[in-house]
């Protein structure tokens, strides 16, 4: 059995299964705790070593993560290599352009981060601290819980290994092998359910003065009904393109296994971005296809002394741009309850890890639905002439009810207010625009008065007044 004399916060010895992006943040939290952190990661150093590309979907970095990264003293660091997103920019088939606004003004933006460098910075940023210690091509095969002890399998000569830790937080992404061993215990629940899609990573590089050869501060966005492609741009210049594909069907992976197929597939749907794109059709069949998967899963934790954080505890699809931002936030809501717990020089791990829990779940699940919301919206919607009548909509009533109304992405995105909270808006305010719409042609002739009293009818007993939060007006 693991030793159950609690142990003082500056003696106790943490394992963080995983250096990504929520591991290697979490690990400089709890150095500055005074812990001593053990970092496992099953890839090799990617600030050394060239690490395959192909599965990398840049970030959105808004209100919840800079929360984060404000706790650790980051957030100017990061934000100094962003590039802000006003908005969307929808590209038509035809070429067309049709921008959306994200927020009521220019205050409200997003962030797009390289993830890489993102991870490469937490990482350097956790060594600093010098209670971290990364340990890379480590993969954790085996955790036993009664002791605490992993069974670490090396990439050299070593082999395997074994090693005891006072706590150990899963932070192994979607596939976790902490959560999987949790699993097997009686009672526990847990749901994968992937996404009937898959996606590939394309780029488009800075013409040859390095300069953006498409608007800079926006996410672009050719929706094709069941297909599409999305591009975010990177500080040096650069998009990360994502083109987002159905395995089977027409068309799909499946049907896309020619040169000649990927060409005409790429020269038909998605013509005015094709010429940017670098080497589009040897870049399709060199880069891996990425899956998609959501995870569900209660509890997080096992006892006191073993907890999943992020993707572990809870995966979710990419489209609303908040994986990060969630995983982030739950190391926000850890940092707290932290504090919280703390007695003297020691930590009640086990009603820490039960309130987080409580508090986390609710919300990562309301965010997973959301996301998977948002895919429909940004592959089938974004285009509609109807969905464009209603975004018109929505922005009128941010014009003319500030204090009383917001749309559902700004209120996810730009405020602290939990997601499930935002869901249960989100929902409420379809209601009120939908209605509104109703034989409505123009968004400009929409009934303000009927506007009104639906708003304070609906939404007012909800939020009490608070639609934004207005301590944060100003991410940047």
């Amino acid at each position: 059995m693991a030793n159950t004399k609690p142990k003082k916060l500056s003696e106790s010895h943490v394992a963080v299964v995983g250096a990504g992006l929520t591991g290697s943040l979490l690990a400089i939290l709890l150095a500055r705790r005074g812990m001593q952190v053990t970092v496992l990661e099953r890839r090799p150093d990617m600030r050394i070593e060239t690490i395959s590309a192909g599965r990398s979907i840049n970030l959105n970095i808004t209100r919840r993560g800079l929360k984060a990264l404000d706790k650790a003293g980051l957030k100017e660091i990061i934000l100094e290599n962003s590039v802000p997103m006003m908005g969307r920019l929808i590209h038509s088939r035809e070429g067309e352009l049709t921008y959306q606004a994200y927020g009521r003004d220019e205050s409200e933006f997003g962030n797009s981060v390289c993830r890489g460098e993102l991870n490469k910075t937490l990482m350097t940023e956790a060594e600093k601290t010098g209670r971290v210690t990364i340990h890379f091509n480590r993969k954790v095969t085996n955790i036993d819980l009664e002791t605490n002890t992993l069974t670490i399998k090396s990439d050299d000569a070593k082999g395997e290994t074994v090693q005891t830790f006072d706590l150990v937080i899963g932070t192994d992404g979607s596939a976790s092998q902490i959560r999987e061993t949790i699993s097997e215990n009686k009672g526990y629940k847990c749901d994968a359910s992937y996404l009937n899609y898959g996606y590939k990573e394309l780029a488009i590089s800075p013409d040859e003065a390095g300069a953006f050869k498409m608007e800079k501060n926006v996410l672009h966005i050719w929706p094709r009904g069941m297909y599409m492609i999305i591009a975010l741009p990177n500080f040096d210049g650069s998009f990360t393109c994502t083109l987002f594909l159905p395995y089977e069907g027409e068309p799909s992976f499946e049907k896309l296994k020619t040169e000649e197929s990927v060409r005409e597939f790429f020269q038909t749907d998605f013509a005015d971005v094709f010429p940017l794109l670098d080497k589009p059709v040897e870049t399709f069949f060199e880069n891996p296809t990425g899956t998609m998967v959501t995870v569900k899963c209660d509890p997080w934790y096992y006892e006191d002394r073993v907890l999943l954080v992020g993707d572990a505890a809870h995966a979710i699809v990419p489209f609303f741009g908040q994986g990060a931002n969630c995983a982030f936030e739950d190391l926000t809501v850890f940092h707290e309850l932290l504090e919280k717990y703390i007695g003297g020089d020691q930590v009640d791990w086990k009603a820490l890890f039960v309130e987080f829990n409580a508090l986390r779940k609710p919300n990562s699940d309301a965010i997973a639905e959301m996301a998977f919301d948002n895919f429909i919206e940004m592959r089938d919607k974004v285009g509609n002439a109807e969905f464009l009548k209603q975004k018109a909509v929505e922005k009128i009533l941010e014009k003319n009810f500030p204090d009383k109304f917001a749309s559902r992405y700004p209120l996810v995105v730009f405020t602290h207010n939990p997601y499930e909270l935002c869901q249960r808006l989100g929902l409420l305010i379809d209601e009120i625009i939908i209605e509104l719409c109703q034989g409505l042609d123009k968004a400009e002739d929409v009934d303000l008065v009927k506007a009104e009293h639906l708003i304070d009818a609906k939404l007012t007993p909800v939020l009490k007044g608070q639609v934004r939060d207005t301590t944060l007006t100003t991410v940047r």
